[in-house]
């Protein structure tokens, strides 16, 4: 009689939930993931991955598909008042940036390609320890693993009544896809490297940031940040009088910006007394929410997505739970400090003085979750 594959059972179908299944099921479990939206779809804009998510993506077979439409920028640039502060070339850094959707789409590829079930319009109300979902239907599952990957306001991790602590800071971001628009940019400003990602800060008379970062050669990911305080800086649709008096280089990506819908999101830290219980693992923004500061909310939820994949699989029948405490003692002090530094950065805005590529500020992106001598060589 052949042998019965473990079940797993993925509350969310986000970055964090699809690596997770995909890796899951490339290591021979069968995988469910569970979304309550009902289309497959993300939202957002663009984002910066780090080794530590593209040696995921390596793993689970889609940094093909992932490369297609995403950029290695020359350089990181930062700025005060238009004056430039420093371009780290991150040589020795791998790293890539693309939006969003293209993100998800590569994502969703790899878990089905992996044979992964996924379901939309499918909410998941609920988890016990001992690997039993509720759904907002009524009906109910069980599985040798269940995996919250559903969001800072998860459902999963609620239900458990996981002990947690959120820490909000003064500033917020609205992010925005829009054209590259690079020859207009050019004319305003031709000594730039506008293929650069550029962090645009000014500080005095008022607190307001842009960060510019080209996803490929069509679309251009720009994320205005300001004080939650300031009502003019943090509105939607955007104050384009304001934002252009003082970028006004940026003046024709902002008018592209000022006509799409968005939303102001204030920059939040979410700690848990614990990630694990039972047969229940929290991972992503669910187990550890993180300010941008880093870049890394996605990449140490798609790292903690692979190693717990890992740590489950290796354990043998009826050790699971013991096992997943494990993962997250050796996984979780690199992810609670990229935490603390993204925190501090959001609190002291540091960012704004460049060179920041460097020392611990840069531990998660050198990171290789797939190493399978990881620790050792990390600590050395």
């Amino acid at each position: 009689m052949a042998e019965s594959r473990r079940h797993a059972e993925i509350s969310g179908g986000g970055f964090a939930g699809l690596t997770a299944a995909a890796a899951l099921a490339r290591m021979g479990w069968s995988v469910r993931v569970h979304e309550r939206a009902p289309e497959l779809r993300t939202e957002g804009a663009g984002i910066v991955l780090w080794n530590n998510s593209l040696q995921v993506l390596d793993k689970i077979g889609a940094i093909h598909d992932l490369m297609s439409e995403s950029m290695t920028p020359p350089a990181y640039e930062t700025r005060m008042n238009n004056v430039i502060q420093s371009q780290e070339t991150l040589d020795g850094i791998r790293w890539r940036t693309l939006t969003r959707p293209h993100l998800y789409e590569t994502l969703l590829l790899a878990a089905r390609e992996a044979g992964v079930e996924v379901v939309a319009g499918s909410e998941v109300v609920s988890a016990t320890a001992d690997g039993h979902i509720s759904f907002a239907s009524g009906e109910t599952a069980e599985a040798d693993l269940v995996i919250g990957a559903d969001g800072v306001g998860s459902a999963v991790r609620d239900s458990l009544g996981v002990p947690l602590k959120r820490e909000r800071s003064r500033d917020g971001i609205t992010r925005f896809l829009v054209p590259r628009r690079k020859a207009e940019l050019q004319a305003l400003e031709p000594d730039t490297e506008w293929d650069n990602v550029i962090d645009f800060w000014n500080l005095d008379p008022r607190v307001l940031r842009v960060l510019y970062t080209p996803a490929n050669d069509e679309e251009l990911y720009i994320a205005l940040m300001s004080p939650a305080a300031d009502a003019d800086g943090s509105r939607v649709p955007i104050d384009l009088d304001l934002w252009t008096s003082i970028f006004p280089q940026l003046a024709p990506v902002l008018e592209v910006a000022a006509e799409t819908p968005g939303k102001y999101y204030g920059y939040q830290t979410t700690r848990l007394d614990y990630w694990t219980d039972g047969k229940v693992a929290l991972i992503g923004d669910a187990a550890h929410a993180m300010c941008p500061a880093l870049a890394q909310g996605a990449g140490c939820a798609m790292q903690n997505a692979w190693t717990l994949a890992v740590a489950a699989t290796a354990a043998a029948d009826g050790e699971l739970p013991e096992a997943l405490k494990e993962w997250e003692r050796l996984e979780r002090p690199i992810t609670d400090r990229t935490q603390d530094k993204s925190q501090w950065y959001a609190d002291t805005r540091e960012m704004a003085k460049g060179s920041q590529f460097t020392g611990d500020s840069v531990e998660a992106a050198l990171y290789n979750p797939t190493d399978p001598n990881r620790h050792e060589v990390h600590a050395a």
